[in-house]
């Protein structure tokens, strides 16, 4: 069970504050359970785990294994909390080099996150003739990026299969009642999956958003949804036992110290693509009302070649969250060298995990001395239940954190703005007096 390791970061603080943020760490639990806070239409993830639609549940494992029959490559077509919860999990579980790997299962590829022209054709010449499904994410269907890519690779699909076959092997997982995809589902007959209500999507990975690309990777969404399941019960609990709350607590009162950037750093590069789900998750969640830690993320030890300056020394206004998993099933032990030119037969026949667990160790101290709290997250074994554990703590602390700070943490007011420049200077109908004023301020 993931544990949590806060005394490398309590000594940052000047004075004790669980008792005094209790009642405010219990309001916050109560908004999240029960309702009541700012954006309560949107938590429904807090009892997923539990109360998840089985019959959909089973949909999603027919389907992922249709797939797994009849295709060497899933498209993912989603952008946001649409593909980083799914594509980090499938990462980390299954290998950054998926796609390479020798496997059963197929080649998943991620798109429709971007615009642009390189990364499209890239994926249409990596399918080349091989039979492939696509799985479009999108509660509206009108997102550009999601959107525009699916005109791709739907017609890629018409072309070599027909527009009847083509249609067996689309999957649309968005709203359950309206929208475009939705419209264009119950057109065409795609089968459908649900984008929930009452879920936001960067809290919608263990939903039909995250489940149905993680299941045709080969994940067991049984042992992931169990974690979570463990999780959802350990954070239910209105008390300091709660991990949640102590690394709620803690990053909050680092934050009123002075702290303004959040470093999640895992010793692990498998981990890459949960951090970056972990900065959407974050980031849009608290980044509101001119408040908030900015979430960034390290891969260690390699950014201790890159990034360690900074962190040693730059301006002491950084934390550091740590995830540490168990030692790898099958070890790599390193050989004797009988010339021993690099003078490094002192680690022959010890672990690579043996080395790693001293540089983790070695990174804190000199951190913690060098003036960065650290929080370390440990984990067992990295396996589908641990994912599921970290999901739903990162989810149910988040949205603490929110509440802490006194905003919504499930809304995201701030990323249209981009949108409506864009939709401007695109000429989309409707925007053109706006597409004029903003041309002009760019001449």
């Amino acid at each position: 069970m993931l544990s949590i390791d806060i005394s490398h970061a309590a000594s940052f603080l000047p004075l004790p504050y669980e008792a005094a943020l209790r009642p405010r760490l219990e309001r916050a639990a109560g908004w999240l359970q029960n309702g009541g806070g700012k954006g309560s239409d949107f938590i429904g993830w807090v009892t997923l785990p539990r109360d998840y639609d089985r019959g959909e549940y089973a949909r999603i494992l027919a389907a992922a294994k249709k797939i797994q029959g009849d295709s060497k490559a899933l498209v993912v077509i989603g952008i946001g909390g649409s593909y980083l919860g799914a594509r980090g999990v499938i990462e980390c579980l299954c290998s950054p080099n998926y796609n390479l790997k020798k496997k059963s299962t197929p080649n998943i590829y991620f798109i429709g996150n971007g615009l642009s022209s390189d990364a499209l054709r890239e994926v249409i010449e990596l399918i080349g003739d091989d039979d492939f499904s696509v799985n479009v994410i999108s509660k509206s269907g009108t997102t550009t990026e999601p959107a525009v890519a699916f005109r791709f690779f739907r017609e890629k699909l018409e072309k070599k299969y027909g527009k009847a076959e083509a249609a067996k092997r689309i999957y649309a997982t968005t709203d359950a009642h309206k929208g475009a995809l939705k419209s264009l589902a119950d057109q065409e007959g795609y089968e459908e999956f649900v984008v929930p209500d009452n879920i936001g999507g960067r809290y919608s990975v263990l939903t039909a958003v995250g489940l149905l690309p993680i299941a045709v990777a080969g994940v067991d969404l049984d042992e992931l949804m169990g974690g979570a399941q463990e999780m959802m019960s350990l954070c239910s609990k209105n008390d300091y036992n709660n991990p949640a709350w102590q690394y709620a607590a803690m990053r909050h009162e680092l934050y009123r110290q002075g702290k303004k950037v959040e470093l999640l750093a895992c010793f692990e590069p498998a981990f890459r693509f949960m951090a970056e789900w972990w900065k959407q998750l974050y980031g849009e969640s608290e980044g509101k009302e001119e408040k908030g830690l900015f979430p960034a993320s390290v891969d260690f030890t390699a950014d201790l070649h890159s990034m360690g300056q900074y962190i040693q020394q730059g301006e002491r206004m950084l934390m550091e969250t740590v995830v540490r998993f168990a030692p790898a099933e099958h070890q790599m032990i390193v050989p004797f060298d009988e010339v021993n030119g690099d003078g490094l037969n002192f680690l022959a026949g010890k672990t690579m995990d043996f080395i790693n667990r001293q540089a983790m160790d070695g990174t804190l101290l000199a951190h913690v001395e060098g003036g960065v709290p650290n929080i370390i997250l440990n984990l067992d074994e990295n396996n589908a239940r641990t994912m599921g554990q970290l999901i739903y703590f990162f989810e149910y602390a988040c949205g603490l954190s929110g509440y802490l700070l006194g905003v919504n943490p499930f809304d995201q007011p701030g990323v249209e703005a981009y949108k409506k420049n864009m939709f401007a200077l695109l000429g989309k109908p409707g925007y053109e007096e706006m597409g004029e004023e903003l041309r002009k301020r760019l001449r």
